[in-house]
């Protein structure tokens, strides 16, 4: 028989926890929302361990910081470096809508459509929260907002048993394919944070092998994913933070000067990456995977060429002699 916790969506408990936040003057602190407030209370009274609540919580912080509602945290005088009394609060006037903004029902319901187009996909639960944040604004409409909506999915099929995971805090192993290996190997980690970085889902976690934390692409895991009994190492402070760090010093440190062909789509989408440099036909841009990027260069055919570095010259070169092989 299920637990009644777990009937309270991820949502639904987000959902009362900024109405929770926002309803206080003076804040609540840890104790109080663990609780009181819908979906920790449920855990609570269901028997679950509270390191797996407090987590829960944590990543929530995260969750309301990332769709930009103004968390405060304020830790009294008196209690100074004691989280336990840190007080938590959403300042009401600067979360509402400036005065000056209204949407009309069109809009309105444009948004509700924007926010549930990847109901059916891996992106639902960030679709579900845009929506719960909608809702926390007032803008939700009963009547049919159009005649049908589109559905986009991006699904991939570690990403759902990887954030289940995380949530329990449970250990998990999957086979892992790295960039010129012609075999998978064995991962046993200890999930921390799932992170999307140039559109691209990554897991940033323990590795209990080598005992150091590390970034996983998830498109090379090559086989599904084992929850294992053992309970996973506790996540380090800011971790999500920390593995977006991670990744963006790679983008940053990974430079690529690219020759296009003027008018073409390869000029045309390069030149509108992040940071791009044009200097006329020359495009120079940060990547952050050396094997994805050099297979994305592939696609636009003729109308490039690597000018820098050596290793993703080599690279594109090899790429299009195996398609030219394929099409002999």
């Amino acid at each position: 028989m299920s637990s009644p916790a777990a009937t309270i969506n991820p949502e639904d408990r987000l959902f009362h926890l900024i109405l929770a936040l926002m309803s206080t003057t003076h804040g609540l602190n840890k104790d109080h929302i663990l609780n009181t407030v819908r979906g920790y209370r449920e855990d609570s009274e269901a028997g679950m361990a509270r390191e797996s609540i407090e987590r829960r919580f944590e990543r929530d912080k995260d969750a309301l910081r990332e769709l930009g509602i103004p968390l405060e945290a304020i830790i009294p005088p008196e209690d100074d470096g004691n989280n336990k009394n840190t007080l938590y609060r959403i300042p009401k006037g600067d979360y509402e809508l400036p005065p000056d903004i209204r949407f009309s029902s069109p809009e309105i319901a444009l948004l509700n459509v924007a926010a549930a187009i990847w109901r059916e996909g891996s992106l639902s639960k960030e679709a579900r929260i845009a929506q719960v944040k909608l809702a926390s604004y007032g803008l939700v409409v009963d009547e049919a907002m159009v005649g049908f909506a589109p559905i986009i999915s991006t699904r991939d099929p570690a990403l759902s048993a990887l954030r289940e995971a995380i949530d329990q805090g449970r250990v998990v192993e999957f086979d892992y394919l790295k960039p010129g290996d012609t075999a998978p190997t064995a991962r046993k980690v200890s999930p921390f944070a799932l992170v999307n970085h140039e559109g691209r889902w990554h897991l940033y976690g323990l590795e209990h092998t080598s005992m150091k934390e590390k970034t996983f692409l998830l498109r090379r895991i090559v086989s599904g994913i084992t929850t294992l009994a053992e309970p996973a190492e506790p996540s380090p402070e800011d971790v999500a933070r920390t593995a977006l760090a991670d990744l963006e010093a790679v983008w940053r440190r990974n430079v690529a000067r690219i020759k296009t062909t003027p008018g073409s789509d390869a000029h045309a989408v390069l030149s509108k990456k992040p940071e791009a440099v044009v200097d006329a036909s020359t495009i120079t841009v940060h990547y952050t995977d050396l094997a994805i990027f050099a297979g994305e260069l592939t696609a636009f055919g003729m109308d490039i060429v690597v000018l820098d570095p050596p290793e993703l010259k080599e690279l594109m070169r090899q790429h299009l002699e195996l398609l030219v092989a394929d099409h002999v």
